[in-house]
């Protein structure tokens, strides 16, 4: 009898190809097959260069140099394993970890994983200089994956301080991309990014070009020195961004665009449904941008139960080039303002943005009851003094109202606060659920998502009934 053995490469091109297909046992038993049967590494020297195999359980993982997965090979990180990555040991220079394989982080919610860089002091109390954050600077290159990952799922892991400058090596699975804690590249691939924390970065903390994703429940907090938004995504990326915490991004929570499509590949659509959005788009460096939810260059996709709490623009349908606005829904998004120029960008205005939103009468507060009178898409007004503060979302512990001598980019990290809602709070049973997640990423405990968690009844990130981000 013949025997045909295949490649761990083969097998996953076989996955991508089916992908689509309609039963998750069947594409929960081929995703099973990406993954090489893997041997354990040791922890007993420092990491560098080609890596493959198993990082164990509760143990710590130290790294001296770019550490890389080949094509065909698979790293699993597992539950409550430390990986910190100091600097090269021969240059001196920050250090990275490169994926062209498959890359599984699998912690959990009582053991999760710590990637890091050792050492560095936090500076989180609010009107924290910026110029001397060190989580604004990068301290380690981040988790890049190049064209050729089939496969990364992170799970119930701190990323913390990525977004260094990449070495020479490195960039060759980039493309010679900008360093971002987080990068993915595959238009064939899938990305999973769930229960996880993001802490600070140079840039964008999750840049992705092309895939399928399920981004879920995670936090992201002070990303971005003077440009980058909780999730950029573009050139044909599907999925959800859902259930996620941003707080203090430099520009956007999530922001979704088409640039550099594939010829003949989807274009890019993302549903963007019950995120808390707070104090986002205050060290953006560019005039008018950043602030909460964008639109652009040929993306489509939804935003709803969104809840927007002093940023510096509302939901943004860009004109210029302009978004797929016949394939965007939008509405049920709640706005919080403390000051008067802030709520007189709830529905941004081209005269200072390049966006054309539409004002939408099921958003909180409703258009109608701040909008002047012969008010067109585009037009400057403002909002009149008595919308400001009203519709407090009621978050059982934050920085609403603004603290007394604060400005909203000093307030840029969770800290000690609770963004979870009160019991009295009018978001309660506010939300939109007459549609459905995306779910174009495989279910499975390993190899894909969780669960993609349905729109909730709730306004924002935090459900009533337990459900939405467990942070």
């Amino acid at each position: 009898m013949k025997k045909f053995v295949l490649s761990v490469s083969v097998i996953a091109v076989a996955v991508i190809a089916v992908i689509s297909c309609k039963k998750s046992t069947d594409n929960k038993d081929l995703w099973k097959a990406v993954i090489a049967p893997a041997s354990p590494i040791s922890d007993a020297t420092c990491l560098s260069g080609s890596i493959k195999g198993t990082m164990l359980a509760g143990k710590t993982y130290s790294v001296c140099g770019d550490i890389f997965v080949n094509q065909g090979d698979t790293l699993i990180i597992q539950d409550g394993v430390t990986l910190n990555f100091g600097l090269n040991a021969t240059t001196n220079a920050p250090c990275g970890l490169g994926v062209k394989g498959t890359f599984l982080c699998l912690g959990t919610k009582d053991k999760p994983v710590m990637i890091t860089y050792p050492g560095v002091t936090r500076t989180d109390q609010n009107g924290a200089d910026p110029n001397a954050d060190p989580a604004l600077k990068g301290k380690w290159t981040g988790i890049i994956g190049a064209p050729t990952c089939p496969l990364m799922v992170i799970k119930w892991t701190h990323i913390e301080f990525g977004g260094a400058a990449i070495s020479a090596a490195m960039k060759t699975f980039t493309a010679g991309s900008s360093p971002y804690s987080l990068y993915f590249a595959n238009p064939n691939g899938v990305f999973v990014l769930e229960d996880s924390w993001v802490y600070g970065s140079t840039d964008d903390p999750f840049r992705i070009n092309g895939g399928k994703i399920a981004v879920l429940r995670n936090t992201f907090e002070k990303c971005g020195f003077t440009g980058g938004e909780a999730m950029n995504a573009k050139a044909g990326t599907i999925g959800d961004f859902a259930y996620n915490l941003c707080i203090g991004m430099a520009t956007n929570g999530p922001k979704l665009s088409n640039i550099n499509v594939a010829v003949g590949a989807p274009s890019s659509n993302v549903r963007m449904y019950n995120n808390t959005i707070v104090n986002c788009g205050y060290r953006r460096s560019a005039a008018g941008r950043g602030g909460s939810i964008n639109f652009e260059e040929g993306a489509g996709g939804m935003a709803y139960n969104n809840l927007i709490v002093n940023c510096k623009f509302g939901l943004r349908i860009v004109n210029n080039p302009i978004a797929d606005t016949a394939n965007i829904r939008y509405g049920y998004n709640w706005y919080y303002a403390d000051s008067v120029s802030v709520a007189s960008q709830f529905i941004p205005s081209l005269s200072v943005s390049t966006a054309i939103s539409q004002p939408q009468e099921t958003d909180f507060p409703k258009p109608s009851s701040y909008l002047p009178s012969g008010w067109h898409v585009g037009d400057v007004y403002t909002a009149p003094v008595s919308i400001v503060g009203v519709n407090d979302p009621q978050f059982i512990n934050a920085p609403v109202p603004l603290p007394a001598g604060l400005k909203l980019r000093d307030i840029s990290v969770v800290g000690t606060y609770n963004f979870a809602l009160k019991p009295t709070s009018p978001c309660i049973g506010a939300g939109f659920t007459g549609f459905t997640p995306r779910a174009d990423v495989p279910v499975d405990l390993k190899y894909g998502a969780t669960e993609i968690t349905a729109p909730g009844k709730d306004i924002g990130a935090y459900q009533s009934n337990g459900r939405g981000n467990q942070h």
